[in-house]
This record gives C-alpha cells, structure tokens and sequence, in this order.
C-alpha cells in the first residue's frame, strides 16, 4: 500500500476485521456475491427439503434424530442467507429460481436414493464436501470489510457445516460396507460430474460442456412415504399397553416411579418429529420463515425424545423394553391431510398449557428429587410455550379465530381412527402392559425392594386398560 501508516498506538485497526493491505484488495462485486449466496442458498434449501423427507421413514433411531438436527440447521441457514441477499439491491429476490439444472438434479438423485446408505454417501461425501469448501473459498475471495456480513454468514455455517459433515462421515463408517460403496461408486462419480457440469457450487468454475443432466434415480419422481418406520430396538410400535397420561395424573402413586413415566413420554415423541415431517414436506408454497418455525419445533420434539433416551440410561435402564409406539403419526399421516395434521397438532398442544399440563409434569420433576428430569421437564415447558406461539402465527392465522382453530383441532383429531384391537388382532401387537418389568428394573436399578411396588402398579394399569382411545396423544 502507498506510504506508511500506523494504528494509532497500535490499536488493531479495521475493528480487528484485517489488516489495510487485506481491506485494500479487490474483491468479488455485489453481483459476483449475489451469485454465490443464491447457490448457497438453494444448496442449504433442498439439503433441508431431504432431511425432512426421511425423517418419518428412516427406521434408524439416530438418523431419524440427527435428520431432524441437520433439517433445523439448514433451515436456519437458508434463512440467514435469505436475510443477507435481501439486503444487496436484490429485490425480488429470485431465490425460488434453480441456479443450474445440473444442481436441480443432484439434490433430486439423493432425495431419490433408494438406501440409506447412498443417502448418507451423497449428502455427507459429496454435498457437505462441497459446501465446506466453498464457504471458505468465498471468505477468501471477497474483500473483508466491504462484504463483512457475508463473511460473518460463512463462518458460521462452516461451524456447523463440518459438524454435520462430521456426524455423516462418522455414520458411513458405522454403516456403510465396502460392498455397498463399490456398488454405489458409479453414482457417487455421477454426483461429482453434476457439481463439475454446474461449474461447481460457487459457480466460480466454468460449467462444463455437457448435454441434458444426468438422471439415475430420480428418473422417477421421488414419492413420499407417510409411514413411519422403526428399526428393531422397537420391537412392537403398534403397542398402546400402558397409558402414561393416567398414571401421571393418579394422585395415590408416588412422584419416583411417575418421573420414570415422564422419561417414557419424552421417548415418546419421537412420532410428533415423524408426523411433523409430513406437514412441512407436504406443505409447499409457504413464506420461508414458516419453515424454519415449523423445522425448529420439529428438531425440538426430536430434543424431547432424546432427553427421554438420557433419563433411561441415566438410571441404568434398557430403554429399549420401553413399547414406544407410532400409532399417533400413522394415524394423522394416513388419515388426515396436513392442514388437519397441524389442527391436531395445535389442539393437543392447548391442552399442554394449563396449570395440569407441563407445569405439573416440572413439578412432578422437582418433587421426585431427581435432578435431570425437573431440568428437562423445565425445558420441555418452555419448549412448549414456543410451540404454541409457532402454532398461533402459522395455524391460527390462517384458520383466522382462536376458538375456531382450537374446534376444528377437536374436529379432526375426532376423525382419527386408532383401531388398536385390529392391529391385535392381525398379530402385530398383543397391547402388553411392560410397565412392571421395566419398573422392577428400575427398583433394582435404585437398589429397593420391588416386589410390593410392582404388584400395586401392575393392579392399577389393570384398571387403566380400558382407558387406551386417548393415549396415543403424544407430547
């Protein structure tokens, strides 16, 4: 740079952005920007759409929690890119537009994938890869003060970019065999020369020269599929034996056993998780926000289940002899279309926010000296609190009166059909109570004598069997 100049004092200069030798550099134009946010932007968009739409059908536990992470992040992407695009002489934005074919059809072969495996090979060692490398090739190319809000942008995202990449690398080597990666090479390459035909996903490459895209899977449009699906940890989804709701409630039963009842109901709601999927993904032309709200209670519900799976192993309990059914999300996703879904949804939730809902499930918490579930029952309660401000902007809204929503919520919950005796009689479940095994395990566990207890609560859900038509209310 001409002549000398000194900090005063030598302060960092540029409020510790770069040094003036870096700020003085050329850089990308408001234009060559733009172009690189909106790829940015539709990568982060589809990788959100596919997430989404294998959540309900991914049988494995934890891909079906780390799909409903990933779909959250990425929705939160897609929308800070949004943001940052709007404020660079973009209106209208555009962003609805497809960058490049060959980019369109890259994210339709992974949604398309027929295997979990080649999904994880798709999104994790081509899509993550990429975008990686260009968010950090783009901090290099653009001048550091000038475009600082879309550096700021970059550096985030690659935070939470490589996390995922990270997760899915270390999935495929969990899952993924060498004879399944040699059977799929050919298509990953393929993936490769889409990227390669869209001039990579800055765009900074020339494109190659290339005839019509390249269609392998997504030769047919992908379908998606509504029923939720359960690896072998959960060997009978259809059970619907034990009614939490009523134990929690039965005020001649002691607080200890009743946060371990609280355990099970957060495991439970995995299905809310694999029936929201279904609403976002079945949902199209919505405002992006709406998204990122509905993506955002969806990975929260995911959260729940998990602080469930926590307060099992915290207290040394197999949780997989826990019958966590999916009768609830099969029934709304079969049954209902997704405007109903979210009526349901909302409606249930209303029942959440008195004094009898999650504030007494926190105070059952508190009152059972354990620890960690008056902390998650705390979080749970302000999770819920959220939900019900989402369901307000996004379903009361549009139904136009609170009443009228929480009515027609009572109207198509009404309509589901649970026919739990059919599923009995077809074999797929006996409806078995498995509360007293569990909870003896749990009584050896803490180091009691379990024999009395457990004969009191195996006669009192004797009682509670008849009461099974409202259990599947998850939440």
């Amino acid at each position: 740079m001409p002549g000398t100049y000194k900090s005063y004092k030598n302060l960092p200069p540029l409020a510790g952005l770069c040094s003036f030798d870096e700020a003085a550099r050329p850089g990308l134009s408001v234009e060559a920007c733009v172009n690189r946010l909106k790829r940015y932007h539709y990568a982060f968009k589809r990788l959100h759409g596919i997430f989404t739409a294998h959540i309900t059908a991914e049988p494995i536990y934890e891909l079906k929690m780390a799909f409903s992470h990933h779909a959250y992040l990425c929705a939160e992407h897609t929308a800070a890119l949004r943001t940052r695009i709007g404020e660079m002489r973009e209106p209208p934005l555009g962003l609805d537009k497809v960058p490049a074919p060959h980019l369109e059809v890259l994210f339709d072969e992974i949604i398309s994938a027929p295997t979990t495996e080649e999904r994880l090979l798709g999104l994790y060692e081509v899509v993550f890869p990429e975008l990686e490398r260009v968010l950090a090739e783009h901090q290099v190319d653009t001048n550091p003060l000038a475009d600082q809000p879309s550096i700021r942008f970059c550096k985030f995202a690659s935070i939470e970019v490589t996390e995922m990449r990270r997760f899915g690398n270390q999935s495929i080597d969990a899952l993924v065999s060498p004879s399944q990666r040699e059977s799929a090479k050919a298509w990953l390459a393929g993936l490769q020369g889409l990227f390669e035909a869209a001039g990579t996903l800055s765009g900074k490459t020339p494109p190659a020269e290339t005839k019509e895209p390249w269609r392998h899977y997504s030769v047919k449009p992908f379908t998606y599929d509504p029923k939720p699906q359960r690896d072998q940890r959960f060997p009978d989804p259809y059970n619907m034996g034990v009614n939490a709701e009523a134990f929690l409630y039965d005020k001649t039963l002691p607080v200890e056993p009743k946060t371990l009842m609280m355990f099970y109901k957060r495991l439970r709601e995995i299905d809310v998780p694999e029936m929201m999927a279904s609403i976002i993904f079945e949902t199209p032309d919505k405002p992006w926000d709406y998204y990122r709200d509905m993506t955002r209670q969806l990975w929260d519900e995911a959260r729940h289940a998990m602080m469930g799976e926590v307060g099992f192993v915290s207290q040394g309990i197999d949780w997989h002899k826990v019958m966590v059914n999916f009768t609830w999300s099969l029934a709304l996703n079969t049954q209902l279309p997704p405007i109903e879904r979210h009526a349901v949804l909302y409606f249930i939730e209303q029942g959440l926010m008195p004094k009898t809902g999650k504030r007494f499930e926190w105070e059952v918490g508190l009152a059972s000296k354990n620890a960690l579930s008056g902390l998650f029952q705390d979080y749970d309660w302000a999770d819920e609190v959220l939900h019900a401000k989402i369901g307000r902007d996004w379903y009361v809204s549009e139904i136009g009166d609170p009443k009228r929503a929480v009515d027609y919520g009572d109207s198509c919950w009404s309509k589901v059909l649970i026919d739990w005796n059919q599923w009995k009689e077809q074999g797929l479940t006996d409806h078995r109570n498995w509360w007293p095994d569990l909870y003896q395990e749990a009584c050896r566990q803490w180091e009691t004598d379990p024999d009395d207890r457990v004969l009191a609560f195996e006669t009192t859900y004797e009682t509670m069997r008849a009461d099974l038509r409202d259990i599947s209310a998850s939440g």
